[in-house]
């Protein structure tokens, strides 16, 4: 069985952990790993090889954090690359279309959290056996509370075990009235020891690879036309299947639920008690960290006093609470968000107003990841930008140029081998090198240990996207 892992998603609601560069799935908030790596060791127990899906950046995100944990996640993992997201439905038909049509497929998000892992490897089973005989099995989660921020799946029970049931209805996010009434008719099914009628979607799926792409044909025959086009017309490199950005925009915008699983009829639910949260806001993070005696999460730099029940997330500088209960404060050193409990739905509008203001705060940390590396923005001002860069052993950054600024490089540890112009020379500890604006340059590890420079831009701009690409490693525009 195959676990396609999809890997899409800014996770606004988590800004300022998360950002579009490094989204909260690859964000290491649970004892050193992020919710990526536990989906690949939580589903390595029960498929024997990895599909990830996701675009280019985010794509040399996974590969670190499978090297990180497992060579041999590497060994046994493929990749799918999209140029631009199109939503659910045509990220795990091309996946599919990757594979034998009688092979299973668990379709994951990459950035859930199941802490149940014995229930969580039964309901696997279970749907196992629906899908062998052919049918799209989907997970209900039993809902604890009026949730607004999920889909709703309306089941029936198939038999008298209610292990799986069938489903009569999909249901978009609901208001908040809707999703109490839900909640009601499933607590008088309860007392009556009858199976419940509402679950959350959970997003996974388990089915062929063959008969998906058989009843998306069925019911979304655009997709599944577009899709075939893009798939046939991919470049591959290695493990890699990478999609043009031409045909990946020409398929349809939609997701599995609205393309297949809500009109076909072969759609199965499993009932799954499995300790699941989409950690999708604040408050649903604050409720799986650790906490301390007073209700607040567990935090070296966090000085309480009087301080009760908040969610306090930061690690650059100490952050000292007087008096303050049921608040999220969380300093990323770029950005301070602090918010009431109950209320972290609504940093996505944090984000929609950043993005108004064309700040690149939504987008990126001070620290970006890059394939070769790693660069932290010591200081910035107008007209000068300053950089401490780390280039991981055997990596080097693209041959480039710059139109609008001049750059001064200061090695501090490792030997850096430095190209500009016609000329490539070794740049050691203590040495620097200066490049003028417009000139073609590189900078390349040849060595065992990161290089670590500082780097110091001088120029009218110096945005991130004044870097003209002459020859690149990791095929980026």
């Amino acid at each position: 069985m195959t676990n396609i892992i999809l890997c899409g998603g800014s996770g606004t609601r988590l800004w300022p952990i998360s950002r579009t560069l490094m989204p909260k799935q690859f964000v290491k908030l649970f004892d050193n790993k992020s919710l990526f790596q536990l989906t690949v060791e939580r589903n390595s127990k029960v498929c024997d090889k990895n599909f990830v899906v996701s675009n280019a950046e985010q794509y040399f995100l996974a590969v670190d954090q499978l090297e990180e944990h497992s060579t041999s996640n590497i060994q046994h993992s493929k990749f799918l690359l999209e140029p631009i997201g199109r939503n659910t439905a045509p990220a795990i038909a091309l996946a599919c279309l990757a594979l034998d049509s009688e092979e299973l497929v668990l379709v994951t998000p990459s950035d859930h959290l199941i802490k149940n892992e014995k229930e969580y490897e039964k309901v696997i089973t279970r749907a196992k056996e629906l899908a062998t005989q052919n049918s799209l099995v989907t997970f209900g989660i039993k809902p604890t509370f009026a949730e607004t921020g999920f889909g709703y799946i309306q089941a029936k029970p198939e038999n008298d075990e209610c292990l799986m049931l069938s489903v009569e209805l999909f249901h978009e996010k609901p208001n908040f009235e809707t999703a109490t009434k839900y909640l009601e008719e499933n607590s008088k099914l309860s007392i009556q020891n009858l199976p419940l009628k509402y679950y959350w979607n959970s997003g996974m799926f388990l089915f062929k690879a063959g008969v998906f792409l058989q009843e998306l044909q069925k019911y979304a025959p655009k997709i599944y036309e577009s899709c075939v086009v893009a798939f046939d017309n991919k470049k591959i490199q290695h493990s890699t299947l990478r999609i043009q950005h031409s045909h990946m925009e020409a398929i349809p915008d939609e997701s599995i639920d609205y393309a297949v699983m809500e009109k076909s009829s072969k759609v199965k639910v499993v009932p799954s008690d499995i300790a699941w949260s989409d950690v999708g806001s604040f408050d649903a993070l604050c409720n799986e960290l650790t906490k301390d005696e007073n209700g607040n999460t567990q935090n070296p730099n966090h000085i309480s006093i009087d301080s009760k029940n908040n969610l306090i997330y930061g690690n650059e500088r100490i952050i000292a609470t007087v008096d303050i209960e049921d608040l999220i404060v969380v300093d990323m050193g770029d950005a301070l968000l602090i918010s009431k409990k109950g209320s972290s739905q609504k940093v996505k509008n944090v984000v929609a107003k950043l993005k108004e203001q064309k700040s690149e705060l939504h987008n990126i940390h001070l620290t970006g990841h890059r394939p070769w590396g790693t660069y932290t923005i010591l200081e910035e001002a107008k007209g000068y930008k300053i950089k401490r860069i780390e280039v991981k052993p055997s990596k080097r950054l693209s041959l480039q140029k710059h139109f609008h600024r001049n750059e001064h490089w200061i090695v501090v540890s490792g030997t850096a081998t430095v190209t500009v112009g016609e000329e490539t020379r070794l740049v050691r500890p203590n040495e620097s090198t200066y490049i003028k604006m417009g000139e073609i340059h590189r900078l390349e590890n040849q060595g065992k240990i990161p290089v670590i420079l500082i780097e110091a831009q001088v120029g009218e701009y110096t945005g991130e996207d004044d870097i003209v690409r002459i020859e690149d490693d990791f095929k980026r525009d």
